[in-house]
């Protein structure tokens, strides 16, 4: 009961509210705290159909409006439990989010929940802020896929951003088909595959990984028992492989270690070194143990490569700890922006009711002094 009068006071003080909507989670609080308020799966139950639905998976413009207007409505009266007429809103989005699901985005906060005025902002950019520097490689491994963009001295270096469909929900097939095939009448839920995952799998070494096809001389890890309705044995080489997938190397010799070297080589040469030397991780695969460590060692043995070693010729990576759980780290940049005063950078509820678009900040008709101060 303590948060939920909370959540009213705030409402009283204006605050701002922050939302960072993922494709599997979505992270919500109030600017100036130092994490959010929660994290919940970002899907809601349709009252026609009486299904539970991904607010990414929708059909159509108008379903997609209709998926987001009951998502809202339950962050805002059940979590948040903050009225959103005349709030501040700050939401975070990828540089490759499509146009369609931000302009609904925005026409349901202020047409149907008449927010005051809303900010929208670069997650990759934000996540730098808690570091304190403005100049960074940020790779966000989420749900759905890895996207890396280059910022350098606070601009985003767009020609050298990559994406590969290598995130969770390619460990999650690979956990699903090792277990398929270890135990062939097994059939395991999202959930479980999830909760897998996290409790049981790991990144293991490349050392190990390379005589991991090699079935002489190498011993799996332990297996663990899963405790449900039903119990069922966890073999070891599942939870060593569950994140082979993201390290392997495509038709195209693509992988997540791939994409940062790629990323750096598509880069000004005076910028290569700062940004090997400045890696931030973030997404809550990036917290998977040993995930990190397994990063640094495959780089290291690709520049040394034939692939890199004439046209890189940094040696040296280091990676930054931010002062947050990789998951949330860029709702906390977000966190920081929308205590600012940043009229600039807001869309206040007048200019859309009169426009009815959102600005599109890399267009020169946008980047004028909007004449309403949105207050931020």
């Amino acid at each position: 009961m303590l948060r939920s009068y909370e959540g009213i006071r705030y409402a009283s003080d204006k605050q701002v509210v922050v939302f960072d909507i993922g494709n599997a989670y979505t992270k919500f609080g109030f600017a100036g705290e130092p994490s959010p308020r929660g994290i919940i799966k970002t899907e809601v139950k349709c009252p026609e159909a009486k299904e539970i639905r991904r607010i990414f998976s929708y059909k159509d413009t108008e379903d997609l409006y209709q998926l987001l207007v009951e998502f809202l409505h339950f962050l805002f009266f059940k979590h948040a439990v903050i009225s959103p007429k005349d709030v501040k809103v700050v939401v975070l989005e990828s540089l490759l989010t499509t146009t369609q699901f931000r302009d609904t985005l925005a026409k349901v906060l202020f047409r149907h929940f008449e927010i005051g005025s809303l900010m929208i902002l670069s997650s990759h950019l934000v996540a730098i802020s808690t570091l304190g520097t403005e100049t960074a490689l940020v790779l966000d491994v989420g749900y759905e896929e890895a996207v890396l963009i280059p910022i350098f001295e606070g601009i985003p270096v767009l020609k050298a951003w990559q994406a590969l469909p290598l995130a969770s929900r390619a460990v999650h097939d690979s956990i699903r088909k090792e277990m398929k095939d270890a135990l062939p009448d097994l059939e395991l839920a999202d959930r479980v595959v999830e909760d897998i995952k996290v409790r049981t799998c790991f990144v293991t070494t490349r050392e190990r990984s390379v005589k991991l096809g090699d079935e002489d001389g190498l011993s799996p890890p332990p297996a663990v028992k899963y405790p449900g309705v039903k119990t069922f044995e966890i073999p070891g080489f599942v939870r060593e492989k569950a994140y082979e997938v993201l390290w392997e190397r495509d038709n195209d010799n693509l992988s997540i270690p791939t994409m940062i070297l790629d990323a750096i080589v598509k880069c000004p040469v005076d910028m290569r070194r700062v940004l090997a030397e400045n890696i931030l991780l973030v997404g809550g695969t990036t917290m998977a143990l040993g995930f990190a460590s397994r990063l640094k060692s495959e780089l290291l043995y690709l520049v040394s490569s034939e692939l890199y070693s004439e046209k890189l010729k940094v040696r040296k990576f280091k990676f930054h700890t931010a002062p947050s759980y990789a998951n949330y780290t860029s709702w906390l940049g977000g966190a920081i922006f929308g205590i600012a005063d940043l009229p600039l950078r807001c869309i206040s509820k007048e200019n859309y009711l009169k426009t009815n678009r959102v600005p599109d900040w890399a267009n020169l008709m946008d980047n004028q002094k909007l004449p309403t101060n949105c207050g931020l």
